[in-house]
């Protein structure tokens, strides 16, 4: 999903309209497909207990009011936040700046989403960021969020 650069700028207004039609989409899709997920980087801190330091981010790019409401639009049609359906320890993030050790001192922020629909989050059975890719050489920014779900099979008889 688009970064946004900066607030006010003109890539953080493409960003949120781009996260707007982007849950109209999604909107019309769980009329079709009631089994959705949305994942990968959004961009977007939800919460300030996703941000290493809350107040050093306040109202800045990926943390800020307009961000987060787009994230929560996603919320609302009700789809849920893998990570967020089990409990998990404090300061577990899944992108870190690779400057000033941002990785080293868990500077970082959880900005890939796993989304969930109702029938996939019931389905869901764990959810977890793997930060071993982040610890090899030449590594991404980011950590993979991985969500495991069993399958389920429905009756014929219904």
């Amino acid at each position: 999903m688009p970064n946004g650069q900066a607030v006010g700028s003109d890539k953080y207004e493409y960003k949120l309209r781009w996260l707007a039609a982007l849950a109209d989409y999604v909107r019309e899709e769980l009329q079709h497909r009631p089994s959705l997920a949305l994942l990968g980087d959004y961009n977007v801190a939800p919460e300030d207990r996703d941000v290493y330091d809350p107040a050093a981010w306040k109202d800045q790019v990926l943390c800020s009011e307009p961000e987060r409401a787009a994230f929560r639009q996603f919320l609302a049609l009700g789809l849920a936040d893998a990570f967020r359906l089990f409990a998990q320890p404090e300061k577990i993030y899944s992108w870190w700046d690779y400057r000033q050790m941002g990785f080293r001192l868990n500077r970082g922020l959880r900005i890939d989403h796993i989304l969930l629909s109702p029938p996939m989050a019931a389905a869901c059975l764990a959810c977890v960021i793997d930060k071993a890719p982040r610890k090899l050489e030449r590594p991404s920014d980011h950590a993979p969020v991985v969500a495991t779900l069993v399958a389920t099979l429905e009756s014929e008889a219904d």
